[in-house]
Parts: structure tokens; C-alpha cells; sequence
């Protein structure tokens, strides 16, 4: 099993930054692609934010992102991180952190992009963006 704990969500305002954090208790954090998802209000899909793949950390994001999303891994402590830039009232949603331990190749662009993929995932933490 791996059990996933995010923090550093928050209210915001538009044009800011937050640093979410995603610790997985694993014993070789590096075997797993870690991804954020995101689900904003009143909805039930999970929007792929970003993934960083497991073993080399190759990372992706989605097409929203536009260059404001960072994610980043720390496999000595486990963690990884989505650093969020130019914040939007759009961007409001709870943030999940997901890993896969299936070590699997890239069968497509796409293929750590789908939220299916993944079989742990945290409790998410809350994005509030006011305009």
C-alpha cells in the first residue's frame, strides 16, 4: 500500500503563488509516477494537472497549465511538489496528489494522464482563488 497525505493548500488571491506538497509513505518513492489532479466545484471529473514519471522524473502537464504549474520531486524525502504560479479564480478546485507503482512505459502522450491509472490516492487539499 501507499498512503499519500497533501498539504498547503489555502485561500489565495488572484496573482499568487502556493506550494502543495504530497509525502508517500513507500519504500522506494522513485518507482512511482506521481501526478496531481485537481476537481473544481460542482464537478466529478478529475482534471490531470501534472505528472512527474517514475525513474527517470519525466514530467507533463495539462494543457491549462500554460507554464504556471511546476511539479518537482524529492525522492530522499519522498515528497513531491506542485509549485503554482499567477493563480486564477479558475484554478480554485481540491488538489490531489495520485501515485502508480506499476512502473509501466509511456504507451501514449497521454498515458499518466488519465486519472484511472492510478491506484493511490491522498485526501486532497483545498484551492481557493478570490478575484
Amino acid at each position: 500500500q501507499v498512503q499519500l497525505e497533501e498539504s498547503g493548500g489555502g485561500l489565495v488571491q488572484a496573482g499568487d503563488s502556493l506550494r502543495l506538497s504530497c509525502a508517500a509513505s513507500v519504500r522506494t518513492f522513485s518507482d512511482l509516477a506521481m501526478a496531481w489532479f485537481r476537481r473544481a466545484p460542482g464537478t466529478e471529473h478529475d482534471e490531470f494537472v501534472a505528472v512527474s514519471r517514475w525513474g527517470s522524473g519525466r514530467t507533463s502537464y495539462g494543457d491549462f497549465v500554460k507554464g504556471r504549474f511546476t511539479i518537482s520531486r524529492d525522492n530522499a524525502k519522498n515528497t513531491v511538489y506542485l509549485q503554482m504560479n499567477s493563480l486564477q479564480p479558475g484554478d480554485t478546485a481540491v488538489y490531489y496528489c495520485a501515485a502508480d507503482r506499476s512502473r509501466s512505459p509511456d504507451y501514449s502522450p497521454t498515458y499518466y494522464h488519465t486519472p484511472g491509472r492510478y491506484d493511490f490516492w491522498g485526501r486532497g487539499t483545498q484551492v481557493t482563488v478570490s478575484s
